[in-house]
């Protein structure tokens, strides 16, 4: 049940597509694509500001994912 919980997580995602829309659809058109990862850059360092919130029963979640994906999860 937890793992289920830190899976789902659309709304997280969908909230940071929009965050990346915003900064970008405010461009008609970008010069470079490097200036297109500079943009998507400074929102992502945005979102990141404002997300601080630790994950609820990361320590279960991780001994979960230990037990079960014990070849695949490095620590």
């Amino acid at each position: 049940m937890e793992i289920r919980q830190i899976i789902y997580t659309t709304n997280l995602i969908e909230n940071l597509n929009g965050k990346i829309r915003k900064y970008t659809k405010n461009k008609l058109s970008f010069p470079t694509d490097e200036a297109v990862l500079k943009s998507v850059y400074l929102a992502l360092r945005e979102v990141s500001k404002k997300r601080t919130m630790p994950i609820r029963n990361w320590g279960m979640v991780l001994n979960q994912f230990l037990t079960i994906f014990d070849k695949r999860v490095r620590i």
